[in-house]
């Protein structure tokens, strides 16, 4: 007999997890599968995510599993709002702080007035240059693929939207914002960008997603407290569930 003989009903639903640092979009995939099938579901059980988080990002990463994945596409498509922390002081090869850094230096400071004005530039339909370091797709090769080759990666701007930019902190070089967006927009080239605006440097030091749709972090699970064996029960209801944003 096989070891999925007689399993428990495939189970469908939602979690909102608050994805830990240095821990891939993907292996969280993996621990809620994991301990689904610990409490019987199918070693098949369809698990997901709604957009990816990078490793040096925490916060909001939306969880379907089962039937609930058909949601996918909805929850991709929200609003995101973001807490990112840029340093100011130089750029990166990965316009975070997993690249090279390049020291930049400046004669003066940015007034604070002068940063507010500069993220207000980048409000509305803008066009944007990924990261070379990304999961763009260059001739059906994946740009960070090129880019850890060595290889030369030529990314085209594409129109991204961002709907509003809060400062919340700023002492040079330190810049904290958040950020609401729509699908598609990269925070790290938002710091890039950012820095050249202000003649200054631009990468990502730190980045927390607080929203995606309607799932904010307050819904959020740790994965400490997902309990070792997960029920249908252990899942959020996903009929009738339409993220908006």
């Amino acid at each position: 007999m096989s070891e999925d003989a007689n399993p428990l009903p495939t189970p469908a639903g939602l979690l909102v997890m608050d994805k830990p640092l240095r821990r891939t979009s993907m292996d969280i995939c993996r621990i809620v599968r994991r301990r689904l099938v610990n409490a019987g579901a199918p070693k098949r059980v369809k698990v997901g995510h709604g957009g990816t988080l990078d490793p040096l990002a925490t916060g909001v990463l939306v969880i379907m599993v089962g039937k609930a994945t058909r949601l996918c596409e909805q929850v991709m498509i929200g609003a995101k709002s973001y807490l990112a922390d840029i340093d100011l002081s130089a750029f990166s090869t990965t316009d975070d702080a997993e690249g090279e850094r390049t020291i930049v230096t400046i004669a003066q400071p940015p007034s604070p007035e002068a940063v507010a004005t500069a993220c207000a530039r980048f409000v509305g339909v803008i066009q944007q240059t990924p990261p070379p370091y990304s999961a763009m797709k260059i001739n059906g090769r994946r740009a960070y693929d090129m880019a850890r080759r060595g290889e030369e990666v030529r990314l085209a701007p594409r129109p991204v939207r961002i709907d509003a930019i809060v400062v919340e902190a700023y002492a040079f070089p330190h810049l904290r914002i958040t950020v609401d967006c729509g699908k598609g927009t990269y925070i790290r080239s938002l710091a890039r960008d950012l820095g050249g605006a202000l003649g200054t440097g631009g990468m990502l030091s730190g980045l927390r997603r607080i929203r995606v749709g309607r799932f904010t972090i307050d819904q959020a699970r740790t994965v400490e407290s997902l309990p070792e064996k997960m029920l249908a029960a252990d899942l959020l209801d996903w009929i009738d569930i339409e993220p908006v944003g």
